[in-house]
């Protein structure tokens, strides 16, 4: 009895400790919110936050790069000021030989800010081209699984202003449409409305979130990928340097996204229409499309079609343009019959079309 007396207390005495600890954690990384900088980034982080207030529970996509460790900062606080339930992924791609040590470390630097990383490894054959491609969509992917393991529908990503601004011309050297050119302008749905990725730093500037990872973290994993000029996207990055150098003008080009933005919403409000009106989703999760469907101007019926094949097909990213186009041409001729299209199986059905998963 005496034991089992002495185990109580002990067990107690542990669990006031850890409490004890966790408090004065909470309270050091609440003390930076008093530096002006951090407060304004924070206020913005949390105002981006305002309509997912009844997301109890939220992921944050940790890759150890400074604009990351910003956002596991700002979503820490936010967590002990709203109660929620904040879980932290960093994929370890093992595309590097340091990919792994990088990992165990970061995992290690961040707890003692109260901070829970888990390590989730990519395996597999690694790509020889399109590296960073491929590697993002397995990212997701991973990232993904986890949260409907953990039923959680808001991802949060560090992505900040200047990559939104690579993006954007990224996807004018690929001939995007305007839903591409503004995509990390925007939040992103994934498979029915039921998972988003959301980047509330996307208006901060890389600098701002470097000065408070470092002051707050004093660490951050340098990808020597960043710098490698083989990368399209490093090579953009490069060309935005030098077109800020000859007078590229930040606040312009953000009013330009700005109007973007407004003009793919005013979009997605027809496209909604058409999905509402023109399709029917039965109990054997195939979708039934009316003739009236293909009745809407070219850019609704593409986007509705692209969002149909998505959800049916289960799958990341949207089917390619080019072919997505041809699929449309085809559906308007009288000898269509059946095709398939990004694990689907899209076939002719009375005057209707019919679309279900491809087994």
């Amino acid at each position: 009895i005496l034991m089992q007396i002495n185990l109580f207390f002990r067990n107690l005495n542990m669990k006031k400790k850890s409490l004890n600890a966790k408090k004065i954690i909470h309270k050091k990384l609440l003390k930076y919110l008093k530096n002006k900088k951090i407060k304004k980034i924070y206020n913005i982080f949390s105002d981006n936050l305002e309509n997912y207030k009844n997301f109890q529970k939220l992921a944050i996509a940790l890759s150890g790069g400074q604009d990351s460790l910003a956002l596991a900062y700002l979503a820490k606080c936010y967590s002990i000021i709203n109660k929620h339930k904040i879980y932290f992924y960093h994929v370890d791609h093992g595309l590097r030989k340091e990919s792994s040590k990088e990992a165990s470390k970061l995992k290690s630097k961040i707890q003692n800010f109260g901070i829970n990383c888990e390590i989730l490894k990519w395996k597999g054959i690694k790509p020889k081209s399109n590296i960073q491609s491929i590697a993002r969509v397995n990212r997701y992917d991973l990232i993904k699984k986890k949260c409907i393991k953990n039923n959680i529908k808001l991802l949060l990503t560090g992505h900040h202003l200047e990559d939104v601004y690579e993006n954007f011309f990224i996807r004018l050297l690929r001939g995007s449409g305007l839903k591409g050119l503004i995509s990390f302008y925007s939040i992103e749905t994934k498979n029915n409305k039921s998972f988003k990725i959301l980047r509330p730093l996307k208006q901060i500037k890389k600098k701002e979130l470097a000065y408070l990872s470092s002051l707050v973290f004093n660490f951050f994993i340098n990808d020597s990928s960043n710098t490698n000029l083989y990368f399209k996207r490093i090579r953009i990055r490069e060309l935005l340097l030098n077109l800020k150098k000859e007078g590229f003008d930040e606040n312009k080009f953000n009013i330009t996204l700005a109007n973007l933005a407004s003009s793919e919403k005013t979009i997605n409000y027809y496209v909604n229409k058409n999905l509402k009106v023109n399709t029917y989703l039965n109990k054997n999760k195939t979708y039934i499309i009316s003739n009236e469907f293909f009745q809407n101007p070219n850019e609704i019926v593409f986007r509705s079609l692209s969002m149909v094949l998505q959800i049916i097909g289960n799958s990341y990213y949207p089917s390619r343009g080019k072919n997505l186009q041809n699929l449309i041409s085809r559906l308007k001729l009288k000898n269509f019959k059946k095709t398939t299209l990004s694990g689907c199986i899209i076939e002719k059905f009375n005057n209707s079309i019919k679309i279900y998963k491809e087994r």
